[in-house]
């Protein structure tokens, strides 16, 4: 079984607790995550089945959209509801004027410091586990892009946002950095994963409902093929002796993908044979001006 399920995940568990929820319904062995999500937060959680587990580092490419609750006035030290107040603030004079002032400095390229409490390594060992253990460390800021940062509600002392952004992008983070500009401290208090790619909130099924669907072998309509997160790649279709190629490891010639004249950046193919059937990921290779079988999917 190999494709991708777009998965409703509650509140309450690790993304690692529904990729085993997974596994065991379904009685798959190969089965993977895209975007880790926080136990508290909810929302589009792509789970990966079979061979589509190959794929999952394509996804780092894809933008994500979530809405945010961000409650004024208190800082905490993990940037959400679970962490100790570390600092409090007056929110009551903030205006929806100022909010959209403040907002707008955070459309854009944006640096940001990673929170204490991630999953970023630090000489092999996670943030988090340093930071329960009482040591906090200087952590180098990582630049970020966010597409599209909406108000969409200010309710004393919440205000709810909706932000479009690339890999990396700490929600915690910038509610944070929110509270910080606005002089009065934030953290974030509720979060929603609406769209990963092209997977989106509305067509995802809850992780119960799965459950329930296993348990009547009536899933398989929700299972996305492998390359439906490729889609935003273009494609070119292999005759058969491409295709073999390809099969068993061997560089392509440039002229194997018509009227393209790749010019000093990284470009990706997705490749498909005579009877449409996804073969592989083309990668071109600069140095041998060669395309290069990336992945390969048998």
């Amino acid at each position: 079984m190999d494709g991708i399920l777009n998965v409703n995940k509650p509140a309450g568990i690790t993304s690692f607790d529904v990729v085993s929820t997974v596994r065991h319904c379904l009685r798959q062995k190969r089965v993977g995550h895209a975007g880790t999500l926080d136990p508290s937060a909810t929302g589009v959680l792509p789970i990966c089945l079979g061979k589509a587990t190959r794929v999952t580092e394509y996804f780092m490419e894809l933008q994500k959209t979530y809405r945010a609750e961000i409650e004024l006035g208190i800082a905490t030290d993990t940037g959400d509801a679970e962490g100790q107040v570390i600092r409090r603030g007056d929110a009551s004079g903030i205006d929806v004027e100022t909010l959209l002032t403040v907002l707008g400095q955070y459309r854009g390229s944006v640096e940001q410091t990673p929170p204490m409490f991630s999953a970023i390594k630090y000489h092999g060992r996670p943030l988090y586990e340093l930071a329960r253990a009482g040591i906090i460390v200087e952590r180098k800021t990582r630049k970020t892009e966010i597409y599209n940062l909406q108000l969409l509600s200010w309710e004393y002392p919440v205000i709810t946002i909706e932000v479009t952004c690339s890999r990396g992008t700490y929600i915690r983070s910038l509610a944070d950095d929110i509270g910080k500009s606005l002089n009065c401290g934030a953290h974030l208090t509720n979060l929603v994963r609406l769209r990963y790619g092209p997977f989106d909130i509305n067509d995802s099924v809850p992780l119960s409902q799965l459950v329930e669907l296993s348990e009547r072998d009536d899933y398989s309509r929700l299972i996305y093929p492998l390359d439906s997160i490729l889609f935003h790649l273009p494609s070119v279709t292999l005759d058969a002796v491409a295709e073999q190629d390809i099969r068993h490891g061997r560089l392509l010639p440039a002229s194997a993908v018509p009227d393209i004249s790749p010019a000093g950046e990284k470009i990706r193919y997705r490749a498909y044979n005579l009877d449409g059937l996804f073969v592989g990921v083309l990668l071109f290779n600069f140095e041998k001006s060669q395309w290069l079988p990336e992945k390969v999917f048998i």
